[in-house]
This record gives C-alpha cells, sequence and structure tokens, in this order.
C-alpha cells in the first residue's frame, strides 16, 4: 500500500525510511492487533471504542489460550507467571495506545499528502507496544466489486486478531488465482466462514411459499431475502463492521440468520459482499470454489480445476446498497 509510513514504538517515532510495511512489520512481529483508519478528511477515528475493546479482548484471549501468539519468546510458558501483570485490562490499554497515538498522529496529519485518510494499525504483545501509523490510497465507496475464491481453512483462536496470522496468509497465496482479490476460508469447502481479512456475506432467496412456477418472485421486497454470515462460535473473527451490520440488519427489518453461507445453496445467493474496518463494505462480483476440495491444498491455483458463480454486474444488489448507506 502506498503513502508514508510512521512507526511510534517504545517512545521512539521513525519515519518512512525506517518503517517496513504494515504487512511485513505484523508478520515480524507477535501480539494482538487491530487496523481502523480516519474519516471525513481525518477528523475523527472510526469506531475507536470498539477497536480498543476488541484489541483489549484478543490479548487476554492470546495470553490464556495461546501466548506464543502474544509474546516474543523461543519459550511462551516461561512468561505465563508474568502475564497477570500485562496490562489486558481495557482502560489501561486505551491509555497505553492513545499516549502513543497522540505522539504520532499529529506528525502524520501535517505531512499527509492530497487530505487521504490515515490507516492505523495498532500491536501489542509482551516485548512491544507499538503503534504503525501509515498512509493508504483515498479511502471511500468502491466502484469496483471484490473478486473471491474458496482456499484456505479456518483460523485458530479465532476470537483474537493476532499478527501470526498474517504469516499463515502468505502461505495461501500460491492458492489465490491473480485476478482474485480475497481468499475465503472453509474447513469443508462448502460451509464458507470468512476471509483472510475480512468477514463474508451473503444474501439469498427466501422460499417463497408458492407452488406455482409462474408466480414471479418479488425482487424488490427486502423480506424475500436473508442476510447470512458464519456465527462466531464456528471460529470467525468478531469483526466490528460485522457487528455494525448486524444492527443494521436489525434496525431495519432486514432477516439475517448467523449461520455459514453453503456454496451446496449457491443458486440461491443474489447477492455477496465482504467487510472490514479499512473496506468497510464491498459488493462482490464474483466467487469460485474448487471443484476437488481435498486435493486443492496440495496445489497451486493454477492446478485446480474451479467453479464459479457471477453475481449481477453493474454494482450492489439491493439489500447490500440498503445496508451500505446506513
Amino acid at each position: 500500500m502506498s503513502g508514508s509510513r510512521y512507526l511510534f514504538s517504545n517512545g521512539i517515532l521513525s519515519h518512512t525510511l525506517d518503517v517496513p510495511p504494515v504487512k511485513l512489520f505484523l508478520e515480524a512481529h507477535p501480539g494482538a492487533y487491530t487496523t481502523s483508519r480516519t474519516h471525513n478528511n481525518a477528523s475523527c477515528l472510526l469506531f475507536w471504542e470498539r477497536h480498543m475493546k476488541r484489541l483489549s479482548e484478543s490479548v487476554q484471549i492470546l495470553s490464556n489460550l495461546a501466548p506464543q501468539l502474544l509474546f516474543k519468546s523461543n519459550n511462551a510458558t516461561s512468561l505465563l507467571p508474568l502475564i497477570p501483570n500485562f496490562p489486558v485490562r481495557q482502560p489501561a490499554l486505551h491509555k497505553l495506545v492513545d499516549d502513543s497515538l497522540g505522539k504520532v498522529l499529529p506528525i502524520a496529519l501535517k505531512e499527509r499528502v492530497d487530505s487521504v485518510e490515515l490507516a492505523i494499525t495498532t500491536l501489542v504483545s509482551g516485548n512491544l507496544k507499538e503503534l504503525n501509523t501509515y498512509v493508504p490510497p483515498q479511502f471511500g465507496i468502491r466502484e469496483n466489486g471484490a473478486h473471491l475464491a474458496v482456499g484456505g481453512y479456518g483460523r485458530n483462536v479465532a476470537a483474537a486478531k493476532y499478527s501470526d496470522w498474517v504469516r499463515i496468509r502468505k502461505t495461501l497465496e500460491k492458492l489465490r488465482p491473480p485476478s482474485v482479490t480475497e481468499l475465503l476460508l472453509s474447513n469443508d469447502g462448502n460451509q464458507i466462514l470468512e476471509g483472510c481479512v475480512t468477514n463474508f456475506f451473503v444474501v439469498c432467496r427466501k422460499d417463497s411459499g408458492s407452488d406455482d412456477g409462474n408466480v414471479p418472485y418479488d425482487y424488490g421486497n427486502k423480506n424475500n431475502f436473508e442476510v447470512q454470515t458464519a456465527p462466531i462460535n464456528d471460529g470467525v473473527l468478531p469483526g466490528i463492521i460485522r457487528q455494525l451490520v448486524l444492527e443494521v440488519c436489525r434496525n431495519e427489518g432486514i432477516p439475517f440468520r448467523e449461520v455459514a453461507p453453503s456454496w451446496s445453496k449457491h443458486e440461491i445467493w443474489e447477492e455477496a459482499f465482504i467487510t472490514s474496518s479499512l473496506r468497510l463494505l464491498q459488493h462482490v462480483d464474483s466467487i469460485q470454489v474448487p471443484t476437488e476440495w481435498q486435493s486443492a491444498h496440495s496445489k497451486t491455483w493454477k492446478d485446480i480445476s474451479w467453479t464459479k458463480k457471477q453475481f449481477q454486474v453493474g454494482g450492489p444488489g439491493m439489500i447490500t446498497t440498503l445496508i451500505q448507506v446506513k
């Protein structure tokens, strides 16, 4: 991602020439992280309180279930006695991050070009308290839809967002065709969980309740559709935008169900979209799935036979648009 980068770590500010791209930075350091962005000409941080809450929860989960993903040590178990003193309480962590942000954000704002928005990645580990802030391309509603492919197994300790997942994602790249913008995860090739860096939603047709094949389907009625996304218990990341989408559906009376979308029922999928703190909500143009799931992971994308679903051309559908504008 192009643009200037700034890193504030342990009281030291580094500038672009000394700061690696955020992907490489996360690959090199263990810990819990979250990524947010500014909005409205960098006048505010989007959903900052929610990001701090998730960061605190991720640190707590990793410290209890997978300390090796949080602490930089060859023997993570040796650090377990120190974990109770680690600042996992949300107010303490919030203050730590805000103090760092207050030192680096004014510099990033002063030196940004053409009033672009900022992306802010915060990493917390047992040895580091890192803040990596960089300037990405201009944000906004994307005209182009996403092209997805199912190509990886679900993540471990999905309830927490941790930097080691960046390294794991890198190993999945051999399965990603060049035209695909995001890989989706599934444990069986049918139940789709989420994307590598996004949550995944489909909009399905509901049964019309009529046996008369001549009765036209009312595509303009939102009650004839159902939004589906995998539940947290299936092992997906509890994304902030994911939760906001569910809240919008509830407030707007859009039927939804937390269930992993099944590829075997893709003929009733009318729309699909992905969400993340940087993308916000992006509609999907196409999804492809290996015809042979079990053997796919030993191959590269060129050796895989794919089955593809193409959605409507011309932008997001009715339900996706309704959720997007809210």
